[in-house]
């Protein structure tokens, strides 16, 4: 999803199209839920397991849509995938791991080295969703203020404050190992 969502319309179709077989809708859906695949799998697996079961759920999507019931359940099916090939690869954390891990490594983060870190950070915001990224670059690093940012981007005030709230947690469960 290079370029933001789909209305659920558009999406929908995309689905039926690619459930009759049609490749160009395959492709689209691929590419319409990988960076929701990608998020789901920060959220629960490791670090180093996310490429992996992303790649499986891809798998699972180009070849298992056909048996999707509804094409309103797609987003809580590829959930169940992601979830299911963490578990698979025998990483998949519990929420209160997940909080304790994430304390003890935000701590870890701040004792290494400059350059190390800012490769992680580097990192972890060109893995964010462009809609994320912008935001976070313009507050964090142009130091812009909220409403700035808002006026700049055609948002209000508040989609502006969720974004940056989100982007900030994406990037904190990046550098969580």
């Amino acid at each position: 999803m290079s370029q933001g969502r789909m209305d659920a319309q558009s999406s929908t179709d995309l689905v039926i199209r690619a459930q009759a077989g049609d490749h160009a809708a395959i492709v689209g859906l691929l590419e319409h839920a990988q960076s929701d695949v990608r998020r789901y799998a920060r959220r629960n697996c490791k670090l180093e397991d996310v490429d992996d079961a992303v790649q499986e759920a891809m798998t699972v999507l180009a070849g298992g849509i056909k048996a999707l019931r509804s094409p309103a359940a797609l987003a809580g099916w590829l959930f169940t995938v992601v979830k299911r090939e963490c578990s698979r690869l025998g990483h998949w954390a519990t929420s209160t791991l997940r909080s304790r891990a994430a304390a003890e490594s935000l701590a870890a983060i701040a004792a290494r080295p400059d350059p190390d870190l800012r490769y992680d950070l580097g990192m972890a915001i060109q893995s964010l969703p462009e809609h994320y990224r912008v935001i976070v670059i313009k507050r964090d690093l142009e130091e812009r203020t909220i409403e700035e940012i808002a006026q700049a981007e055609g948002l209000s005030r508040e989609a502006v404050k969720a974004r940056l709230h989100r982007a900030r947690l994406m990037i904190r469960e990046y550098l969580t190992p």
